[in-house]
């Protein structure tokens, strides 16, 4: 199914960050180089410049990236690591069926071009025959085929947490997937929408005619796939709805389903592909998304229905076939983001084997790079953060007792997680056979995983399971769990630094722990409880208060001009935002508060780092994460479907909304970077 977790888009920050061990101090900056430093513009006129301008000179663009930041810096150490992990794996000459062995065999293929090159498309011809050859009156057995072998054709359906009740799972039925993503692509007909409708076009046939097809036959595909796809778009989200989780939670019984969308054979469907009973209710998160599916299923004739099959099951085998698919949609991809150069096999291969086995390399990981000691100070750190939020609730004036004492429930009651899983996944089932082809290995994996899904079906939800592997360089906030979550490569050099001062270390992974606590409050997190129930535990009063307060902090972003004539969203990406500066304003106190119980005094000239003051310190060191080069096309396509803002933004515009950061660097009314108290809007 079109996971809802994406479609709910609580996914959080892509921040890389540092800190520092408690009581130590540094005389000179580690995570910053004042070499970057900017002298030629002040603190006052631009400070996403004053800080970074250097290190984008540093730090050109290479062929192979459409934007590089000091995110992509923390992500090539976990690289690296783990291939060299991955590379003695091999050199250990795995036995077969071990984890081991699977995870080598999985690298092993990726890296294997000579041989899929030489395999070409014959690995999905049985397939590709199956759906053109088959009759009129088993087109419904092939629709329920296609669906049970990961391809979701029209709709999408799966277990997840039930927004009412988060200890259960809830059966999901969403609206047809795009291949474009965004439904604007397909609708849209300005320059830059038509230039990415036309390379998928072109995709779709070089595709197909790569399958074996010949182009006249591609062409008719393409032409199928687009009136189909465009149909959908026509029904489907925008970007803004995608963030109104409310709009998205519509039980229905099954009677209900049957009635509604009475073209889908739905007492068929979760039987023969999922393996369930159907279930008594199911949630609809796109209402008119599957009423158009379920039109389009009675409308559609057999070679219409065929042809968008075709492209549906090419387009998820692409990755494991010859060069020549991958060389297709790296030509699509050159469109979309603007990027000259493939990223080297073996980094594509990394990223198919932990698609795989993440959490087996995960171990692997851990075991190599993350001590116990890294966990127990995250977990002080944190303990610091929340305390410093519960000052931030307890001190806001537009929020009444009632309901702070409920956020201040739902803070306590906050899940940690550190580092790693406590309990391994057991990939044991999972068929990998060095016989297969690569294509035929990762549709096992996809099944297993699949199955693995299905499975959770009718038992309680096990809140120890994680969103992300250790090796995976980010952090998130799960709502249904109210967790925050932080995998190990998150907690590396030059991010994580345990000589680096306090400054800079709470300005680094003291504003990503503040980012991922305010996304329990930001404008979807807000409407689940302590349990991690949806739930509407504001008064109207303070829920009026706070919609008012987010209405000034989208107008902030949307009226930034990121390119000429495009313009940031600033509802679309409101909760980041949100948790942007939520983030910085309580790392701030945190910090103030650690210093006083040493004892330090930040305003006093011992206390400078470099000849900056702590507060500088930290600021800018927030400022240093969001360095990065970025492509034209790169930023347009973030600007139409990434829920963050772009770096610039993260620290330009945030700041320019935090007294204490025109204190620290002396920031008055006439400088760019200075905005009236007036127009300056503080939510947490």
């Amino acid at each position: 199914m079109k996971s809802l977790h994406i479609a709910l888009a609580f996914a959080a920050t892509a921040v890389a960050a540092a800190t520092g061990c408690q009581g130590s101090r540094s005389e000179h900056m580690k995570s910053l180089n004042q070499a970057y430093f900017d002298s030629t513009v002040t603190a006052g006129e631009d400070f996403y410049t004053f800080v970074n301008s250097g290190w984008e000179k540093a730090h050109p663009l290479t062929a192979e990236h459409a934007r590089y930041g000091q995110f992509n810096i923390l992500n090539d150490s976990s690289e690296e690591r783990v291939k060299q992990l991955i590379l003695h794996l091999g050199d250990r000459n795995p036995q077969p069926g071990t984890v081991d062995h699977k995870v080598w065999t999985i690298y092993s293929q990726a890296m294997d071009s000579a041989r899929r090159n030489a395999e070409g498309a014959a690995p999905i011809q049985a397939h590709l025959q199956k759906i053109e050859n088959t009759p009129h009156e088993e087109m419904t057995d092939l629709f329920l085929w296609m669906h049970g072998n990961y391809a979701s054709p029209l709709f999408g359906a799966g277990p997840m947490e039930n927004l009412a009740n988060s200890n259960e799972y809830a059966m999901y039925v969403s609206g047809g997937s795009l291949g474009l993503g965004d439904r604007d692509y397909y609708l849209e007909n300005d320059a830059r929408n038509t230039e990415v409708r036309e390379a998928y076009k072109k995709l779709i046939v070089t595709q197909m005619m790569n399958a074996g097809l010949a182009e006249a036959d591609a062409r008719r595909i393409m032409d199928n796939v687009m009136k189909i796809e465009t149909s959908i778009a026509e029904s489907a989200l925008t970007r803004e709805e995608s963030r109104n989780i409310v709009a998205m939670n519509n039980p229905r019984s099954f009677a209900e389903l049957k009635a509604e969308y009475p073209n889908i054979p739905w007492d068929r469907f979760f039987i023969e592909t999922m393996g369930i009973e159907s279930p008594d209710t199911v949630i609809i998160t796109e209402l008119k998304g599957l009423d158009k599916s379920n039109k389009l299923f009675a409308q559609l004739n057999d070679r219409e229905l065929k042809d968008y099959y075709l492209w549906k099951y090419v387009a998820q085998a692409a990755p494991t076939l010859s060069d020549a698919f991958t060389d297709a949609s790296f030509e699509f991809n050159k469109v979309m983001s603007g990027v000259q150069e493939q990223r080297p096999r073996w980094k594509r291969a990394l990223g198919a084997t932990e698609s795989a086995l993440g959490e087996a390399v995960g171990q692997l990981y851990v075991e190599k790079y993350f001590p116990e000691s890294s966990k127990q100070y995250m977990l002080g750190l944190v303990e610091n953060l929340r305390e410093a939020l519960g000052e931030h609730i307890n001190n806001l004036e537009w929020m009444t007792d009632s309901t702070k004492a409920q956020a201040l429930k739902k803070l306590n009651s906050f899940t940690v997680k550190i580092g790693y899983p406590d309990k391994r996944k057991d990939y044991s089932s999972m068929e990998i056979d060095p016989a297969l082809s690569y294509y035929e290995n990762m549709h096992n994996v996809s099944m297993w995983h699949q199955r693995d899904l299905y499975s959770k079906w009718g038992k309680p939800v096990d809140k120890s399971e994680w969103g992300m592997t250790p090796q995976t360089v980010n952090a998130y906030y799960n709502p249904m769990a109210n967790e925050i979550v932080f995998p190990a490569a998150i907690l590396q050099a030059p991010f994580f630094d345990p000589e680096a001062s306090d400054a800079e270390n709470y300005g680094g992974i003291g504003v990503v722990i503040g980012h991922e606590m305010t996304h329990g409050f930001d404008d979807q997190g807000r409407n689940f409880d302590a349990q991690g129930n949806m739930t509407d535990w504001w008064t109207a009063e303070d829920a009026k208060a706070f919609e008012e307060k987010t209405k000034g902090l989208i107008a902030q972003f949307d009226e930034v001009e990121v390119l000429p004539g495009l313009h940031a969203n600033g509802q679309y990406t409101l909760g980041e935002n949100i948790a942007d500066q939520g983030g910085l304003r309580v790392a701030m106190t945190a910090f103030l508060n650690s210093q006083k119980k040493k004892g330090v005094d930040v305003n006093s000239e011992e206390a400078k780092i470099d000849g900056y003051t702590p507060a500088q310190v930290f600021y800018m060191n927030y400022a240093n994460l969001w360095a990065n080069n970025i492509r034209e096309a790169e930023i347009r396509s973030l600007t139409t479907g990434d829920v963050h803002s772009l770096g610039r933004n993260r620290v330009n515009v945030t700041l320019r909304n935090l007294a204490p950061f025109f204190e620290a660097f002396s920031i008055k009314e006439g400088d760019p970077m200075y905005r009236p108290e007036a127009e300056r809007v503080v939510i947490w």
